[in-house]
């Protein structure tokens, strides 16, 4: 197997359930991925159903738009297991008609039947369908599953098709060992991105201040490519270098981030390098937390909580980091007011004059929670108190759902409470309110002030 030269690259997914719904994508996040740290574009995600005209149609439109096409799903032993037939079909360029006859791979026939071997009752014979092949194509030897890969180089469109089982545990080492391995530089190029963790800001606000360095033709003209991406309050700026070598494209990169600093001083919190060599794990989810709990360690100081709305959601974020019980101390969840008097000590006759949503009950809830966890703990350095209206019922005109109030005391005599209105279902106040308390915090620690996103003034 020789592929040609490959520039851009299409995925596409086969199966009913995938189609409607049922099951979860996930080999098309990491194809896209792995394709991407090996310098390639994806340029389409495309999913049909176990229709072997469907898969043919795709196939073929999807290679002539692209360099590189992989396939995932439909290569196992059942009558709805279709994408041998429909490769049959692109490559004879009849998506619509007959399949072609398929022929019998006998070394992959015999790979099938070893691994059944190794198990009671030898091979069905329904699984020697799985060494079927189209003429002209190459069956990829799978050790981890039934299911043969397919690859095949359709000479009508320059490109170049791959067909992998759908399961992960057999789809990721076929791609490392049949494709990676021979893709790797193959593209004459290396692409290298780096994220840019914001909070604070909007969307539309990150990408008002980023200006022309998100223009969609920089990347045509060789210079560094400039997304944005919203999630739970945090704005990724995602920037994407392609060039001849990695150092070329790192120098790149660091260019464009001193250009972001400069226009975004006090929202940019982490920095990620994607390191190919550790794989496909980009998850950012616990970025916010960590950087929090970071500062916190480098100052020796720790952090305790009391939450009403929020229920726990804050002390959550700051114990998923790995590590975390060294900088945060614990706290009250103080859901009825009751629980707030004899928890923190906020004063009873607070709820009668202001309400427990409020800027006077918020600054209570943190300044007794602060008091308490020092009585016990010298180290903890600041408090942060949570109280609102998480929805969808309890609101009202002065107060509407997602009304929250985010408090913070400090060991250092100082402290600050603000109000906010958070949009969206109960699940989403709460996400929000933890992450706008973080936000809080770290303003605090790194010595900044801003408005935060939602922040209202009362």
């Amino acid at each position: 197997m020789t592929p040609g030269p490959h520039i851009t690259a299409a995925l596409l997914s086969v199966g009913d359930e995938l189609a409607l719904g049922q099951t979860l994508d996930t080999n098309s996040r990491w194809l896209a991925e792995r394709l991407f740290d090996l310098g390639f574009r994806t340029t389409e995600h495309a999913t049909v159903d176990d229709d072997p005209e469907r898969i043919a149609g795709a196939m073929t439109r999807l290679a002539a738009a692209n360099d590189l096409v992989i396939c995932t799903g439909g290569l196992g032993p059942t009558a709805d297991d279709l994408t041998r037939h429909a490769l049959a079909r692109a490559l004879a360029g009849a998506p619509a008609g007959p399949t072609p006859d398929l022929v019998a791979d006998e070394d992959a026939l015999e790979a099938v039947r070893a691994w059944f071997d190794r198990r009671p009752g030898g091979m069905p014979e329904q699984n020697a369908v799985q060494a079927m092949r189209p003429p002209g194509a190459t069956c990829l030897a799978n050790p981890h599953g039934t299911a043969p890969g397919l690859y095949a180089r359709d000479d009508a469109s320059a490109c170049d098709l791959f067909c992998l089982p759908g399961p992960p545990r057999e789809m990721r080492p076929m791609f490392e060992r049949e494709i990676a391995a021979r893709l790797a530089g193959h593209a004459g190029t290396v692409t290298r991105a780096r994220y840019l963790l914001t909070i604070g800001l909007g969307e539309s606000a990150v990408a008002e201040q980023l200006g022309t360095l998100m223009d969609r033709g920089r990347e045509d003209a060789g210079e560094v490519l400039v997304g944005t991406t919203a999630s739970r309050g945090v704005v990724t700026c995602r920037l994407r270098a392609t060039a001849a070598d990695n150092n070329t494209a790192a120098g790149m990169l660091d260019e464009v981030e001193a250009q972001i600093r400069e226009r975004l001083p006090a929202v940019i919190f982490d920095r990620r390098d994607p390191d190919p060599s550790a794989g496909s794990d980009h998850d950012l989810s616990d970025a916010l937390p960590r950087a929090v709990l970071e500062v916190l360690r480098a100052r020796h100081e720790k952090i305790a909580v009391v939450e009403s709305c929020t229920g726990g959601g804050l002390g959550a974020e700051l114990t998923s980091v790995p590590g975390s019980s060294d900088v945060f101390f614990g706290g009250w969840i103080t859901y009825e007011n009751a629980a707030k008097v004899e928890m923190v000590g906020v004063p009873p006759d607070a709820f009668s004059a202001v309400g427990a949503v409020s800027r006077e009950c918020a600054q209570a809830m943190a300044a007794g929670g602060l008091d308490r966890a020092r009585e016990m703990d010298r180290a903890v350095a600041h408090a942060i108190a949570i109280t609102g209206i998480a929805g969808p019922a309890g609101g009202g005109d002065d107060k509407p759902a997602g009304t929250v109030w985010i408090a913070r005391a400090s060991a250092d005599g100082t402290g600050e409470a603000r109000r906010f209105l958070f949009r969206g279902g109960r699940a989403a106040v709460r996400e929000w309110s933890s992450r706008a308390a973080l936000a809080i915090l770290r303003l605090h620690l790194i010595g900044e002030s801003m408005t935060l996103l939602a922040e209202t003034h009362d």
